[in-house]
């Protein structure tokens, strides 16, 4: 299924995506659906392109990954990892799949980062790894944009990766039986219509496997919760000479199979 939330004049609903219509189901948002029977339907289908789709949730957490791909990792003047990078990146962060990007006055080095966002669908603790997909709900699509000024002069990146609205996530939740291999999924970034990045998530150091197994074995991982699981080359960081996002910049990202998100900033 693909779940996505989108808001009316009541609120926020939720929605199962059928092609080019949403069935509203009886749900406030894609949490309702998370460790639960899915609700059934209420009302007549919607055209997907009339509705103002929102972020599906609003995560309990949401993990991040850095360099998680080993090219980006050269780009960004990395080395090889031996373990996942872990940063926080918060809550409030969290925006939707169309909603604009603020840059902040504290930075003047605003960048994008293409990424597959892991959604947790039941409590994870310790988990072996050979369980660890079975305690994911599903995938989306994320920015993880970045102040990169941010992220060099402050080692806890809290920021730099947490600023509000630093977060794109959607358009949908697409649930983990629709997707049989994550690390077979590409991820293209685009700004302003030119190509940055091509990747795809077979480029992972750690697979999604390895990261809900080594989150898990530091926090409790909840259901609605995200890792966001690193990017592929190509950021704007990463370009020669760097280049960083402007206003009126329109950025737009997309993982096979899980859709599209697309924000202006501002």
């Amino acid at each position: 299924m693909r779940l996505c939330t989108f808001r009316d004049a009541n609120g926020t609903r939720l929605g199962e995506v059928l092609g080019d219509v949403v069935q509203p189901l009886a749900g406030a948002d894609v949490r309702d659906a998370i460790g639960a029977a899915v609700p059934g339907p209420v009302g007549d289908p919607v055209p997907l392109a009339d509705l103002d789709l929102v972020a599906p949730h609003r995560p309990g957490k949401v993990i991040g990954i850095g360099w998680n791909y080993p090219d980006h990792a050269r780009e960004m003047g990395g080395r090889t990892l031996d373990a996942p990078v872990v940063f926080s990146k918060l809550v409030t962060a969290i925006t939707g799949p169309s909603a604009p990007v603020v840059r902040p006055p504290w930075t003047r080095e605003l960048d994008y980062e293409g990424e597959l966002a892991v959604v947790i669908g039941r409590r994870a603790r310790d988990v072996a790894h050979a369980d660890a997909l079975d305690h994911v709900f599903g995938y989306a699509v994320m920015n993880d944009v970045t102040a990169r000024d941010m992220q060099r002069a402050e080692p806890q990146w809290v920021r730099a990766k947490g600023g509000d609205g630093f977060g794109p996530f959607g358009p949908w939740v697409t649930t983990r039986d629709e997707v049989p291999d994550p690390q077979a999924l590409g991820i293209r970034t685009w700004v302003n219509g030119e190509l940055r990045q091509d990747g795809s998530t077979a480029g992972m150091a750690f697979t999604v496997a390895d990261l809900v197994t080594w989150c898990a074995a530091a926090v409790t991982l909840e259901p609605g919760d995200v890792i966001a699981t690193g990017t592929p080359p190509g950021v704007g960081k990463g370009r020669v000479p760097p280049v960083f996002l402007q206003p009126g910049d329109v950025v737009r990202i997309t993982v096979d199979g899980l859709g599209t998100i697309e924000n202006a900033i501002r």
